[in-house]
């Protein structure tokens, strides 16, 4: 029988998993990847990291940390129920 912890855990995570998942493809490309297959190679040329990009990754490390800790919660918390 699932709480209503679990339930919110698990909504958090959902929540989290997309947020993160946009937050990674906001990036901008730096090699030659496939982001240099859909035209991101392009906008790499120009040299230099902008504020815009750092606050983009530091937000995308704080939403990776969320999902972690998500991830392990609501592991530990089936641990217990089951």
């Amino acid at each position: 029988m699932m709480t209503v912890l679990s339930y919110a855990l698990l909504i958090l995570l959902l929540l989290s998993s997309a947020v993160l998942i946009l937050m990674v493809l906001l990036h901008k490309g730096k090699g030659g990847g496939l982001s240099s297959m859909f035209g991101g190679g392009m906008s790499s040329v120009a040299s230099g990291s902008s504020v815009a990009e750092k606050n983009l990754t530091r937000i995308t490390i704080g939403v990776g940390v969320i999902w972690f800790a998500c991830i392990v919660a609501f592991g530990l918390l089936l641990r217990t129920l089951v």
